[in-house]
């Protein structure tokens, strides 16, 4: 008998790893502060150095990268789903 799941199966990613989570919206505090909230929420031990930010070229928007320790794929499906249903973030990939 095997213990895996099907999707264990079809999953590339073997948890834990180091997994680079990136969303993007307008350049505002309120951004920033959502995004952190978030990765906090569902990563409660982000590392030092763990968030990158970067403006666009203009400075309208800004990108935001956080790099955590994934545990599971249930953990990146529940932070994409926080990410793309919060009003300030425009898309996250």
């Amino acid at each position: 008998m095997h213990d895996s799941t099907p999707e264990d199966e079809q999953s590339p990613l073997k948890f834990p790893c180091e997994f680079p989570i990136k969303a993007m919206g307008r350049a505002t505090p309120e951004l920033e502060m959502a995004v952190l909230e978030i990765m906090h929420r569902h990563v409660p031990d982000l590392g030092e150095g763990a968030v990158r930010t970067r403006k666009s070229r203009k400075g309208n928007y800004l990108s935001i990268t956080v790099t955590i320790t994934a545990r599971s794929r249930e953990q990146l499906d529940a932070i994409y789903m926080d990410l793309t249903a919060c009003e300030h973030i425009v898309f996250a990939i």
